[in-house]
């Protein structure tokens, strides 16, 4: 039986097999039923493409440049391993006129390298980093069918959906934190019709497994010590996660303290936090101090020290994971960590500056984007279920007769106050 993740059988007539799936790509396009020639992993990636409305003419767009392209590089953990991906595989890419590419959990190419005249073709079809290369913005292709299921990929010629890459072929395979088994990206080898033996599969699925070992040994376990994880999007009460593995439910004045201290690493005086929780001068210092020792029996000793107010230990908060990957233009990611706005019943002046703060930034974010998915989510969502303007949005790129019907219904709303 062949080997369904294998892109070419031993023995087979390439050209034949070319012509057979373009044939079978044509008719997909035109009647949406899938022909016998097309290998079922590749039917079933067709199917999605379709499914998010691919055009078979799509490009992919360039969605991280110059500055933002580099410090979203910098954090990422796939990061660490290019120099073992460079020793495994950059003499390979370029003796082979091949390219090596790494990308991120949502398709999004980090790194294309390897020989020089490819890399200009390739950047003919926008494949190069900061070009998103996910299933649902250029359908099937290696790295972004990799990551959409989880598993080694290898893909031939005219089985891309776009027509443009169908000149190309490329095998990918997923890459884990060795520690949560969390998917960080994959990593590719791109180039011609040479990549369809079955060897390329293997060849990168040996990578990938040696950069998940790499990772291990770079980071063998959690960090040492203490540390907290806050979680205070979409919850009036913070739940604070300690490092022996408890959960804590705080006030909601120790929960605006917290956020406020897990923002301030250098710390706060007594006065500052004062004119962050407080609009007026009616609460004072000592009843200010009390709510501050009160914390401190809540986060045991040694959490909490003073000269300024600070947290002695690393926090890791939910929100500054969403301000991190907006700032370096993970949009998507940053709309999967969004649990809903901070702290939403907090009326502390600095809380309520960070929760319209992240909120408009994330909200700005998603309409530049226009990913009717992403616009879905939101406009759903308790927090946007009345945003004119992402729906206007969403309407732009999704206009069914829900979206349209809900748009009429809340134009129609947010006008009737001015009605005469």
């Amino acid at each position: 039986m062949t080997d369904p993740w294998v892109a070419l059988e031993p023995g087979a007539d390439p050209c034949e097999r070319v012509r057979a799936v373009r044939r079978a790509h044509d008719r997909f396009t035109e009647a949406g039923t899938v022909a016998d020639p097309v290998r079922p992993v590749v039917a079933a990636s067709w199917r999605r493409s379709a499914g998010a409305h691919v055009s078979p003419d799509a490009a992919a767009a360039v969605e991280l440049t110059d500055g933002d392209l580099a410090a979203y590089r910098a954090e990422h953990p796939l990061a660490r391993v290019m120099p073992l991906f460079r020793e495994l595989m950059g003499t390979f890419a370029t003796d082979g006129e091949h390219l090596l590419a790494v990308c991120d959990a949502q398709g999004r190419l980090l790194w294309v390298e390897g020989h020089a005249a490819t890399r200009r073709q390739a950047g003919a079809m926008n494949f190069v980093p900061g070009a998103r290369w996910s299933e649902s913005a250029v359908g099937t292709n290696a790295p972004g069918t990799a990551v959409a299921v989880d598993r080694a990929v290898q893909v031939f010629a005219a089985e891309h959906f776009t027509r443009r890459v169908q000149p190309w072929t490329c095998a990918a395979a997923p890459v884990h934190d060795p520690h949560s088994g969390r998917l960080l990206g994959a990593v590719d080898i791109t180039g011609g019709d040479g990549l369809a033996h079955p060897h390329s599969l293997a060849f990168v699925q040996a990578v990938a497994r040696a950069a998940e070992s790499q990772l291990a040994l770079l980071a063998p376990g959690p960090a040492a010590g203490p540390r907290l994880r806050l979680c205070a999007l979409g919850r009036d009460e913070a739940l604070l996660l300690t490092g022996a593995g408890e959960k804590v439910r705080l006030s909601r004045r120790h929960s605006e303290l917290l956020v406020l201290l897990a923002r301030h690493p250098e710390g706060l005086t007594g006065d500052e936090l004062l004119c962050c929780l407080y609009e007026d001068e009616s609460v004072t210092p000592v009843t200010l101090r009390a709510e501050l020792a009160r914390l401190r029996r809540v986060l045991g000793p040694g959490v909490l020290v003073s000269r300024p107010y600070r947290l002695a230990v690393p926090v890791d908060a939910d929100l500054t994971t969403v301000e991190r990957r907006l700032g370096s233009g993970a949009v998507t990611a940053a709309a999967a960590a969004y649990a809903g706005p901070l702290l939403p019943g907090s009326q502390a002046p600095a809380v309520v500056r960070i929760r319209r703060r992240l909120a408009d930034g994330l909200r700005a974010a998603l309409v530049a984007r226009g990913d009717p998915d992403l616009l879905a989510d939101w406009a759903h969502a308790p927090w946007g279920e009345d945003d004119l303007g992402v729906w206007q949005a969403l309407a732009a790129a999704r206009p069914t007769p829900p979206v349209l019907a809900r748009l009429a219904a809340l134009d129609e709303e947010q006008r009737a106050p001015y009605a005469t």
